[in-house]
């Protein structure tokens, strides 16, 4: 991806008493470049991030050294280059010859940045030697610019101190659980294999639908993204569905293994550290902006009682079978808005939720490519839902699934061939008419 550089701004404010410009041209057979002089101070303002002497270090310029017209400029090009300022601009003056420049900046927005699979060191080891080595590191980063070629310089720098040979790398990623975007570093050679897996609590160990995905992380090379991942959706639904809302996945813990005098660990064993919570019981739902379906009817959907477990899983399937209620009815923009209110001292939760039903859809056309015309009649004969009717989410699905090889209750003994029927509700939002596209490849 590349950098768009921030607009640089220079304001060069000459003392009144000098008898020339400062960066006047020198005649070539001066012996002294007259296009230089000392630089005597550099202030920095408009950050509210960083230190404004790591600001100045950055740049590269000191006080002291000699300067000429075109390093102020190559110094604002490479605080710009780093990223992290949205805008950079400077001025200078001069004073008795020397020069007194302030950089003014505007801070960049900047994502998480997290460390995949490396092993052996913690989070903390390695931003530490990562701040120690780049100045202006506070964790996070932006999404491009020279400072996360330095932070991968450093990364490479600091594997070889626990043995480790591979090639440091980032990627801008998607984080798959917040889908907020992160700054991943992870390493490309020398991974080591998960051993184990051990859970803090062991009740969840001998949870059959854990146990039964953990070959999705043991004897995998380890990555702590994976292994988040794990968490979040293998072993967080089994406490929630038991009412425990508030359960909290730690980060995972890593012990090393490998032969004592190996250069390098062979197998990681992994623990997560699991706090359960208490246990809650649902409260109950109170109901706004339905009219196609009444309360008793949206809780029966929901399918829990008032003083029942709170099964959080079957809580969020709950609301999404609510939605799926009011698509049957042709109400396919119908949106379910639940607002949870944990009662912590009673250890109930119970919601305020709000129905937007959305217009209602009526069926528009079916449009069916890549059958005979033959084929094409059948599948038509087949499909319940005429022009105008009322539209059927719910069947179309169901027909739809149908389709997803030939069957003999819609093509009788017609020779029909196909490996995949492609598929595509087409809502309009004018007509409220709905279309059905069937491709068969």
């Amino acid at each position: 991806m590349s950098a768009v550089r921030p607009r640089i701004l220079v304001i060069a404010i000459l003392a009144a008493t000098l008898a020339a410009p400062l960066f006047a041209r020198a005649p070539a057979q001066q012996s002294a470049p007259a296009s230089s002089s000392k630089l005597a101070s550099i202030t920095v303002t408009g950050s509210q991030r960083y230190p404004t002497d790591k600001i100045a270090l950055a740049s590269g310029l000191t006080a002291g050294q000699l300067v000429a017209r075109s390093d102020l400029q190559d110094a604002a090009d490479k605080l710009a280059d780093l990223g992290l300022f949205s805008q950079v601009n400077y001025h200078f003056k001069t004073i008795d010859g020397a020069v007194a420049l302030e950089f003014v900046v505007q801070d960049a927005p900047t994502i998480p940045v997290e460390y995949d699979n490396i092993p052996w060191f913690t989070d903390h080891e390695i931003t530490a030697a990562l701040k120690s080595a780049v100045g202006l590191f506070d964790g996070t980063a932006p999404v491009s610019g020279t400072i996360l070629d330095q932070l991968t310089a450093a990364l490479q720098a600091l594997l070889p101190t626990r043995g480790v040979h591979a090639a440091a790398e980032r990627d801008v990623i998607e984080d798959p659980l917040t889908g907020a975007n992160i700054v991943e570093f992870h390493i490309d050679g020398d991974t080591v294999p998960v051993a184990s897996v051990q859970f803090s609590d062991p009740a969840v160990s001998s949870d059959p639908r854990v146990r039964q995905r953990l070959t999705d992380i043991v004897g995998q090379p380890y990555s702590r993204m994976s292994i988040e991942l794990f968490e979040f959706e293998q072993v967080r639904p089994v406490y929630l569905s038991s009412g425990h809302l508030r359960v909290q996945c730690a980060a995972p813990q890593v012990q090393l293994q490998g032969a004592p005098n190996a250069s390098a660990p062979q197998k990681v064993v992994v623990t997560l550290p699991i706090d359960s919570g208490a246990i809650y019981r649902f409260g109950g739902a109170q109901w706004s902006g339905n009219t196609m379906l009444d309360v008793p009817t949206l809780n029966n959907i929901v399918g829990l009682k008032s003083g029942d477990i709170a099964d959080g899983m079957a809580i969020g399937d709950g609301w999404t079978k609510v939605e799926q209620a009011y698509a049957h009815l042709g109400h396919l923009d119908a949106k379910v808005t639940p607002e949870e209110s944990i009662d912590d001292a009673a250890h109930t939760v119970s919601y305020n939720v709000s129905i937007t039903e959305g217009p209602l859809y009526r069926m528009g056309d079916l449009v069916i490519t890549g059958l005979s015309l033959d084929g094409e009649n059948r599948v038509r004969a087949a499909f319940h839902l005429s022009p105008a009717q009322i539209f059927d989410q719910v069947y179309v699905d169901q027909f739809i699934a149908m389709m997803q090889k030939p069957t003999l209750m819609v093509f009788g003994d017609l020779p029909i061939h196909y490996s995949e029927c492609g598929h595509w509700v087409r809502p309009n939002t004018d007509t409220h008419l709905a279309d059905v596209l069937l491709d068969f490849k």
